[in-house]
C-alpha cells in the first residue's frame, strides 16, 4: 500500500496479488493496482446522459452494448459486490457526483474478453493487461471495440463522449 496526496484529496494505492495453483503448479497469476480515493469525486462528469448517442468506431472488431440497471444488478450479484454506485442512482447522483449507475470495471473488460472469443477463434488468452480510465454509466451505448496486433489486439471501450473510458492489450496463444 502506498498513500498520495492528489487534487482530489487522499489517495490510497494498494496492490494485490493473486496466484492460482493446480497439482502444485502456478497455473495463473492475477496482479491489480487499485485506487481508493476519500470524498467525492471532483472529475467532471456529463450532467445528463445521451441514451441515444453511438460511439462511432472504425476497429474491425465491435461489439455494442446498451448496460442497463437490470444488468448491473445481476452483474453485482454474480460478483458479491455490493458497491452502492452499481444499484443505486439517488446516491450515484446526490452523493458520488455522477449523473446515473456506474458500469462495473470487470463487466467492461469481459466485454473487451468477448472480442478476442468471437474474432480469433482457436486461439486463446495468454495474457490480459487492462486500465480502466473514466467510468461508463447505464443507459449509455458503449462499444467494445478490438484490433489485432502481431500475437495479440488492442482493446477498448467506447461512447460518443470518448474512445477510450477502459484499454486492454491481449496476447494470443
Amino acid at each position: 500500500m502506498t498513500s498520495k496526496r492528489g487534487r482530489t484529496g487522499e489517495l490510497l494505492f494498494v496492490t494485490e496479488r493473486r496466484e492460482f495453483r493446480q497439482g502444485g503448479r502456478t497455473r495463473l497469476v492475477e496482479e491489480q493496482d487499485i485506487v481508493y480515493r476519500s470524498g467525492r469525486s471532483t472529475a467532471q462528469h456529463p450532467g445528463t446522459l445521451d441514451e441515444s448517442a453511438a460511439p462511432r468506431t472504425d476497429s474491425p472488431w465491435q461489439l455494442p452494448l446498451r448496460p442497463d440497471p437490470a444488468l448491473l444488478f445481476r452483474f453485482s450479484a454474480l460478483t458479491a459486490n455490493a458497491h452502492r454506485i452499481h444499484y443505486d442512482a439517488p446516491y450515484c447522483r446526490n452523493d458520488e457526483g455522477y449523473p446515473g449507475l456506474v458500469v462495473h470495471g470487470p463487466l467492461l473488460v469481459l466485454l473487451m474478453l468477448e472480442l478476442p472469443r468471437r474474432h480469433a477463434s482457436g486461439r486463446h488468452v495468454r495474457s490480459l493487461s487492462y486500465r480502466l480510465r473514466r467510468p461508463v454509466f447505464a443507459g449509455e451505448r458503449i462499444s467494445a471495440c478490438g484490433t489485432p496486433a502481431g500475437g495479440g489486439a488492442q482493446l477498448s471501450i467506447a461512447t460518443h463522449r470518448e474512445a477510450q473510458h477502459a484499454t486492454a492489450e491481449v496476447s494470443l496463444g
